[in-house]
Formats: structure tokens, sequence, C-alpha cells
């Protein structure tokens, strides 16, 4: 029971901080507001959260996607993802502070 706990709460923190990350990317370059998304963005969001838990790795043993053996993202979604993070990365401490720190930790970690 505790390792399913800790693994939904994982996959639920990833996907908060990509949620987070497509809207911000969204709303700048395509002039979207508030909770909505374009077309694009809402299918890339939905693309990472089946991914996410589709993910065959547990979080004990899960890096960043980014440095994983598996690419378990499409070449053309894997060019979405590394676009949105490229442009999101920097402006996300600034944006939301705690997630930013939060996802900087883990990356450093290793999770």
């Amino acid at each position: 029971m505790a390792k399913s706990s800790t693994l939904s709460a994982v996959t639920s923190e990833k996907k908060h901080v990509t949620s987070q990350m497509i809207s911000i990317y969204c709303h700048k370059h395509h002039g979207t507001a508030g909770r909505t998304l374009c077309p694009e963005c809402a299918d890339m969001l939905a693309y990472a959260c089946s991914r996410l838990d589709k993910c065959p790795r547990t979080p004990a043993t899960h890096s960043s996607c980014r440095r994983c053996t598996i690419h378990c993202y499409s070449p053309a979604y894997r060019d979405k993802i590394k676009n949105i993070m490229r442009y999101v990365g920097p402006r996300m401490l600034f944006i939301h502070p705690i997630s930013a720190i939060r996802h900087f930790i883990s990356e450093t970690r290793g999770e």
C-alpha cells in the first residue's frame, strides 16, 4: 500500500509541475488565459500525463525523464516538451517558486 501511495504522489507531483509548465508556455506563446490551453498544448499535456501514468520506473529508481534511458516519448513530442521546458524553466522560479524549487531538488537528486 505504501509503494502505491508513494508512486501516485510522485506521479501526481510530476503531472502538476508539467501542467504548470505547459500552461505558462501556452499563455505566452499561444495567447490563452486562465486554465484554458490551446488544442496543441492540451494534447501535449494529455500525452505527457499518459506517459507518466505508464512509466515503468518506480519512484526509487526514476530519474528525470531527461536522463531516462527508456525514452517513452515519441520524437515529435520529445522535441515539443524540450522546447516548453527550455522556455519555462528559467521563468518557473518567478511564477511558481515552490514548484520550481521542488523540481530543482528532485532533478539534482536524480529522482
